[in-house]
């Protein structure tokens, strides 16, 4: 990793004979951008309820629309004064079903994701005016649990997740909806809807890192979209697939899935990949470990840089864990190969791996009811591909080792609770949830949002292969109660990037909405080149 400045670090033989790196100091760059708080969006901050879960900006008017989950609402405030927004109204969504997951607006048009009441059914897709007015709906498939706009703004896809319900005795099938929006938006009917279906990978011979693993589940069913970033050219969307580990790539003209993606496995024994695996190791060590990432990335951005395409990816993980099924195991309750494994014991310890969330579903190679392999949910990291589809960046530890040295008292804190040093570090650490792209004074910034400790990474994209740390900040008071509002903002998940060119006040903004505290935070950008 290519740090401008130095990451003070003393490298001590830990237990097990692996490295722990103790960080210091956080690393520093030279083109720093500085990100203020501007203000603060506080009027639902409903407690770990979904208050405030994702976040979008309309140019034309100023306003900022944010989901409130809780509510079935989307909130509605103007910034043409950051530093003061103006509460315009709230957009009710509840006549159109049980909750509502997503927002993405265009020119002319604000777009919203409603599930179903009935989850396993199919959801809806209302479209309003930036005042709030609704204009017309359209049914999607089930779980739409993300949308967003081409960049003509001429068409709307949904990532459709289609969770079985948690008997496991429905599950539906997971898609992607493209609503054609050539006709007017007032226009619209189900007939201008094109859901793509993944049934042509029933049969198809898929990357052995492509999981497909729910009881009695065919690929289509088995597939979750999560989120979908769309090429700058409009041409192209790449879907993930977090449950399963994979990237579907769509031809958006003529609705139809070219590829399944397998994103392979990290490496956590490899010197750069460490982590700290324990809550009862008394402290921070970041290590070097037996133990493979399943990447399941989140949230997904395309960029572009030189003329060439590239898609980021918040690398979260996610188990499924239902009444029904689950594949949700402690590495202690693992039943360790012991030619594979001859020191199980010792990795089985809670100062070492014993409390590490793992799962079951893979890892058995030869089918005989031990594991041969150690595998966990989620890279702890972000990563960088070509168009193609090639790896051209993994962050390794990086996260771990840049929140370490900024909150050494805090560092793999959970998001509900002051206090809780460590808790985190046996389940997915800093958990990188969310993921944009924005220029700054004509250099490409990532902004990757760290759900768990909170606060927001900022990495220079302009060399996609090998980026540059450049800040992190966090609105966290470690010392306040959560759940009476006084711990700052917790569980960022949403995240969208104002440029200069379409800010009220010509300074570049990040707007980041917290789902813990239900809070929307306005960044100021400041610095650059």
């Amino acid at each position: 990793m290519r740090f401008r400045g130095i990451l003070a670090a003393m490298l001590v033989t830990g237990a097990f004979g692996v490295a722990v790196v103790a960080a210091q100091t956080a690393p520093t760059a030279s083109n720093a951008l500085t990100l203020s708080v501007l203000s603060r969006l506080t009027d639902t901050q409903i407690f770990d309820d979904g208050g405030a879960e994702i976040v979008a900006f309309h140019a034309p008017s100023g306003n900022v629309y944010y989901t409130n989950s809780n509510g079935v609402t989307v909130e509605i405030y103007n910034i043409s004064d950051p530093a003061a927004p103006v509460f315009v109204g709230r957009v009710p969504l509840s006549q159109f079903g049980g909750g509502v997951t997503s927002v993405a607006v265009s020119a002319n048009v604000i777009a919203a994701a409603v599930p179903a009441n009935d989850t396993q059914a199919n959801g809806t897709v209302v479209f309003f005016t930036p005042e709030g007015e609704v204009l017309s709906r359209v049914t999607v498939g089930a779980l739409p649990d993300m949308v967003t706009f081409t960049p003509d703004g001429m068409k709307v896809l949904t990532a459709n997740e289609g969770e079985p319900n948690d008997d496991y005795t429905v599950d539906p099938e997971g898609s992607v909806s493209i609503i054609d929006l050539s006709g007017g938006v007032e226009n619209l009917t189900d007939a201008n809807v094109t859901t793509v279906s993944f049934t042509a990978f029933n049969d198809t011979e898929l990357d052995p890192s492509v999981r497909v693993f729910g009881p009695n589940a065919t690929a289509a069913q088995d597939f979750e979209p999560e989120y979908i970033a769309v090429s700058p050219d409009g041409a192209t969307a790449y879907v993930t697939l977090q449950e399963n580990n994979a990237i579907a790539v769509i031809d958006i003209a003529s609705g139809t899935v070219t590829e399944i993606r397998g994103l392979g496995f990290k490496d956590h024994s490899l010197e750069g990949n460490g982590l700290d695996p324990s809550e009862d190791d008394g402290g921070i060590n970041i290590a070097n470990w037996p133990v493979f990432g399943i990447y399941q990335p989140d949230a997904i951005a395309a960029f572009e840089v030189g003329g060439n395409v590239y898609y980021i990816t918040a690398n979260e993980g996610d188990t499924r864990d239902y009444d029904g099924y689950s594949e949700e195991a402690d590495v202690e309750d693992l039943v360790l190969d012991p030619t594979v494994f001859p020191n199980a014991e010792e990795l089985q310890a809670d100062e070492a791996l014993g409390g590490l969330g793992a799962v079951t579903s893979s890892g058995d190679i030869d089918g005989d009811g031990d594991f041969e392999a150690i595998y966990i949910p989620g890279g702890r990291s972000f990563s960088i591909y070509a168009a193609d589809g090639t790896l051209v960046f993994e962050s390794g530890d990086a996260l771990e080792q840049i929140t370490a040295a900024a909150y050494p008292d805090d560092f793999n804190s959970t998001h509900t609770e002051s206090g809780s040093f460590d808790a985190r570090s046996t389940a997915k650490g800093p958990e990188p949830e969310g993921v944009t792209v924005g220029v700054v004074d004509g250099v490409p910034y990532a902004f990757i949002l760290l759900e768990r400790i909170g606060g927001v990474v900022v990495f220079d994209v302009s060399d996609p292969a090998a980026p540059v740390f450049v800040t992190y900040v966090n609105n966290r008071d470690f010392s306040g109660d959560p759940e009476a509002g006084t711990a700052g903002d917790l569980g960022p998940e949403g995240v969208a990037f104002v440029s200069a060119e379409d800010s009220p006040t010509g300074m570049p903004l990040l707007l980041v909405a917290n789902e813990i505290s239900g809070t929307v935070t306005i960044f100021g950008i400041t610095g650059g080149m």
